[in-house]
């Protein structure tokens, strides 16, 4: 018997503003995927579950590819398991635009292929079904 939030995904994406960089070369910690996979976790808990839900733990987390200012993050979501009040989802982080200083202030460009910044695996708790 399969469960029909299997397979559910959620995406957002997001402009790295340069306010954002940490590091030399305009850099962003990686830290900054954490909070965004937090948001669209918090979408996934409402679609499936009618409430925000608290994010529980992550099992793994990799960090693959640099972020930077002036990137959009495309993040999405997917459910993986279902379980009584838990949830388990895995995560990415890739660049879809970059910014091109090398072109000009305001320059950037569309990736022909997206960049995979961070991956991770995670877990959700939801109150009990009414």
């Amino acid at each position: 018997m399969s469960d029909s939030r299997v397979g559910l995904t959620v995406t957002h994406r997001r402009y790295v503003p340069y306010s954002h960089a940490h590091y030399a070369g305009n850099l962003v910690d990686g830290a900054y995927a954490l909070g965004l996979f937090g948001d669209v976790a918090t979408e996934v808990c409402i679609r499936t579950d009618g409430d925000e839900g608290l994010f529980a733990s992550y099992s793994d987390v990799q960090f693959k590819a640099p972020m930077k200012a002036g990137d959009v993050l495309e993040v999405s979501a997917t459910v993986t398991r279902v379980g009584t009040r838990s949830r388990t989802i895995d995560f990415a982080a890739r660049v879809v635009c970059r910014g091109r200083p090398d072109k000009g202030e305001s320059a950037a460009e569309v990736l022909a292929e997206p960049i995979v910044a961070v991956t991770a695996t995670g877990a959700v708790v939801v109150p009990p079904a009414a």
